[in-house]
């Protein structure tokens, strides 16, 4: 495949481990913006500095937004989806439905949105 192929180029950035997760953390539940320590929180397997690279790629490929509040401290960052990051969410959960079909037979996750798993 050409490296200057475009869907060689979005995969490179988004087969990077935890790329993908982090955008369905951002999506799940009813806040729209999330604190970084939240994000942190909920995956617990993901170092900080990784959780931290992985921000700034997702930032810089205009999936997600930040704003940064220093007013008082710790400053805090927080993050949400832009509509692109929704997007790619949406085509995220084709790929559910996908392996829900052919591959991977999961009762839950047939049942529910991936805006409210708690998994």
């Amino acid at each position: 495949m050409d490296h200057e192929c475009t869907l060689y180029k979005t995969m490179d950035y988004l087969a990077k481990k935890w790329t993908i997760l982090i955008l369905l953390e951002l999506r799940k539940g009813e806040q729209e913006w999330k604190r970084f320590s939240e994000l942190r929180d909920s995956m617990k397997d993901v170092t900080p500095k990784v959780l931290s690279e992985r921000l700034r790629n997702l930032e810089m490929e205009g999936l997600i937004l930040k704003r940064v509040d220093a007013s008082a401290f710790p400053i805090k960052s927080e993050y949400k989806l832009t509509q692109a990051g929704e997007e790619l969410v949406e085509a995220t959960k084709q790929i559910k439905n996908w392996a829900l079909k052919w591959k991977i037979s999961n009762e839950i996750c047939l049942l529910q949105d991936c805006r409210s798993c708690k998994l």
